[in-house]
């Protein structure tokens, strides 16, 4: 008679599966943030909003395993493209509120992101819809060259994800600065990671100049100690450099402290290898030291301080 009745102790059984399994996810999250990223997971750890830290590692976690499996499915285009539209539609699906079954711990990490997100238009919402463009953009450019107006865009997309993310996670009760210059940092940072990572996207057959330069001087992706591709290297060093300027004084006038800090300090990241890149006349060369190491750490710390507690000024 009361078989269809579900018993206090069935409750609280339930609700212990679900806290285990919740705190598995939370778990996974961190790990693979703090194995891809050391700068992330401390970025998250210490400077996040208490209540949003576990959000910026699934945020982080979700879409560190999504470029793995593109890479994972490098030499395998349709694979590639399959997997891009099935979580470009499992996206769409969470927020239009479906409940999903079927998912990989990956995905679900995923899902309870987007279920966490309740502002319209929010930041971590363009933060994810930029993020899945550049999934898209990564899975069809492979093997084929690029027009700048792709490149351009594709540098949009990735600073429009960071800077959203960077404000969504960190001091978000704080109004953001209005501001042309809000996305200049970051994609500042972009271009210096695309100039970085030159000789290991050729090879995986991703190129990062423009088409029309290459073809209007007869020169291929590979050609980097070309005159015309130095040349080209330059111009974008220099507009990297204007565009951190610029961007320093967007993120000089944020008022949260603890998201100046961290603005900066993704920024400082790449100014080192914009150096290196200066001093060796514009020639790309295959790697360049990992910025790591306690030197480095107390060094770039120093320079963060100072940018940071300098807010209001240029």
């Amino acid at each position: 008679m009361h078989g269809d009745v579900t018993s206090p102790n069935h409750v609280r059984t339930a609700q212990r599966v679900r806290t285990r399994e919740r705190a598995s996810f939370d778990s996974l999250a961190a790990r693979i943030t703090r194995a891809a990223s050391r700068q992330t997971y401390y970025t998250a750890r210490f400077l996040a909003d208490r209540d949003r830290t576990l959000d910026f590692y699934r945020a982080y976690a979700y879409f560190r395993w999504a470029d793995d499996q593109l890479d994972l499915h490098e030499s395998e285009r349709v694979q590639q493209l399959s997997f891009v539209a099935r979580q470009s539609k499992l996206v769409d699906r969470v927020y239009q509120g479906e409940r999903l079954g079927g998912l990989t711990d990956e995905e679900q990490l995923l899902v309870d992101l987007i279920h966490h997100d309740d502002e319209d238009n929010s930041g971590l919402q363009s933060y994810i819809r930029n993020m899945m463009a550049v999934l898209e953009f990564d899975a069809n450019r492979r093997g084929r060259l690029i027009t700048e107006a792709e490149l351009a865009a594709y540098t949009l997309h990735v600073s429009k994800a960071v800077t959203d993310a960077l404000h969504y996670f960190i001091g978000h009760a704080n109004a953001t600065p209005a501001s042309e210059s809000r996305y200049l940092p970051a994609m500042a940072a972009h271009i210096t990671h695309l100039l970085r990572d030159t000789f290991e996207d050729v090879e995986a057959g991703y190129f990062n100049v423009p088409r029309e330069l290459l073809e209007s001087n007869g020169i291929t992706p590979s050609d980097v100690d070309s005159a015309t591709y130095r040349e080209w290297v330059r111009s974008r060093v220099e507009r990297a450099r204007a565009y951190f300027r610029a961007g320093a004084r967007y993120l000089h006038q944020v008022k949260s402290l603890r998201c100046r800090i961290a603005g900066f300090a993704y920024t400082a990241r790449f100014t080192g290898i914009l150096d290196a890149i200066e001093r060796e006349g514009y020639q790309l060369r295959p790697a360049y030291p990992d910025v790591t190491g306690i030197r480095y750490g107390l060094r770039m710390a120093g320079s963060v301080g100072i940018h940071a507690l300098r807010r209001g000024s240029v």
